[in-house]
């Protein structure tokens, strides 16, 4: 099985890689301040050690960005070590700077946040512990910064107060923005996650009822085949019965066909297994198949696509899909269902319209996403399995209502096979 990532490692994975395009910002910042201190304000600053420093840190978050360019996971302890980084590396500029009294201490802020935000408690605790020492160490051991104006001073100060304090206001709040909007994709998604395990769960079940059904149903259809033979062969039988015979064989050996079909569903089946087929021909026959089962209804079909058609591997649970589809719309009306289909080299887009009442307000609100009771029509169930399979292929089904009247089902699949699931 493939290694996948987890939602709390893509958080943290999303918060590193913000991380580092803050860092860019803020060292961008600091290096214009530590360069353009001296001539513009005349305060002498130890340029170098702190020039130095900041490209340290400019190489450590190319060597991040690199790697999480790479799609590289993120752990803890890999996120609380940049944190404890840029925590270490303020300090130490603050230390050149006047320590405490430089305006920059405030920075030491954001990592604690970002940690509170993304971190499980110890990491927390530990990274609010760092800021807290360092800022407590700060405020006795730091070069001072040589000021002779306390007026001037105490602008500079209180100015600088407020750039770090909007800064750090700005930079937690993008966070706490993006972190958001992050967690709420993930829950979305993981409640998209539920809501199609559970339909599986109910598919699975159904495929289940309809193999102890089919095991059932064996028996008395086989003794149906027999008798219906012997009357076939009788000399005695008038005509006109002799033809429903006929048709009653031909039906009893669809039904035989179609508990075949669910035996082997229900067992090993695969879609390996499946050959591929033109999308016309594999059309064409599924459509011959269930006018056999249909007899009474009537189709008509329009093709719209580059000859030669491109290949489909369809497996069975795919064919059945359609054929829910067909027998809403055979049910719907008396009228011929009108059925398009239209393909590219990797798409195949089938769209079944009737001429009935339309789809139920219920039935639009849900989509296929659950059954419905019986009705004199069918068991409930179609829409459900039609969308569960059309999904398992990568999929979408689509029911609206035709403001001509009607109902309309319109199905878009992949025409290259989905990849087995690693097992």
């Amino acid at each position: 099985m493939l290694p996948t990532a987890t939602p709390d490692a893509d958080t943290r994975a999303a918060s590193l890689r913000r991380l580092t395009a803050a860092r860019w910002l803020v060292l961008g910042a600091v290096a214009a301040l530590v360069v353009g201190t001296p001539p513009i304000l005349g305060i002498p600053l130890p340029t170098l050690p702190m020039l130095s420093l900041i490209a340290i840190a400019a190489a450590v978050n190319g060597i991040t960005g690199a790697r999480l360019a790479r799609g590289a996971t993120t752990g803890p302890g890999e996120l609380a070590f940049h944190l404890w980084f840029d925590i270490g590396t303020l300090s130490a500029l603050t230390f050149f700077s006047g320590g405490a009294t430089n305006p920059l201490v405030s920075l030491l802020l954001p990592p604690v946040a970002i940690a509170a935000l993304t971190l499980p408690i110890p990491w927390v605790v530990a990274t609010g512990a760092l800021a807290v020492t360092a800022y407590s160490a700060l405020m006795v051991a730091y070069l001072p910064l040589p000021l002779a104006d306390a007026e001037r001073a105490t602008r500079m100060h209180l100015t600088g107060m407020w750039l770090t304090f909007a800064f750090s206001a700005a930079m937690i709040a993008w966070f706490v923005v993006r972190l958001g909007g992050l967690i709420r994709r993930r829950d979305a998604q993981l409640a998209a996650a539920r809501e199609a395990a559970i339909r599986d769960e109910r598919v699975v079940a159904l495929g289940t009822l309809a193999a102890g059904a089919a095991h059932e149903l064996g028996t008395p259809l086989a003794t149906m085949a027999v008798v219906t033979g012997e009357l076939a062969r009788d000399p005695a039988l008038p005509e006109a019965v002799r033809e429903d015979v006929v048709l009653l064989r031909k039906q009893i050996a669809v039904c035989k066909e179609i508990i075949t079909q669910l035996s082997r569903r229900a067992g090993a089946e695969r879609l390996e297994a499946a050959r591929p087929a033109p999308v016309d021909a594999w059309l064409g026959d599924l459509l011959q198949r269930w006018s056999e089962l249909r007899p009474g209804a009537k189709y008509r079909l329009s093709n719209v696509g580059p000859r030669p058609a491109p290949d489909i591997v369809a497996d069975p649970t795919l064919a059945q899909a359609l054929v829910n589809l067909l027998n809403n719309a055979a049910n719907a009306s008396p009228m011929p269902a009108e059925i398009a289909a239209d393909w590219s080299g990797e798409r195949l887009a089938v769209t079944v319209r009737d001429r009935g009442p339309g789809f139920p307000p219920a039935v639009l609100a849900e989509g296929g996403h659950r059954a419905f009771p019986a009705h004199p029509g069918g068991s409930g169930i179609g829409l459900l399995l039609a969308r569960s399979a059309i999904e398992r292929r990568g999929g979408t089904l689509n029911l609206t209502n035709d403001p001509a009247g009607g109902a309309l089902a319109r199905l878009e699949l992949p025409l290259a096979p989905p990849c087995p699931t690693p097992s």
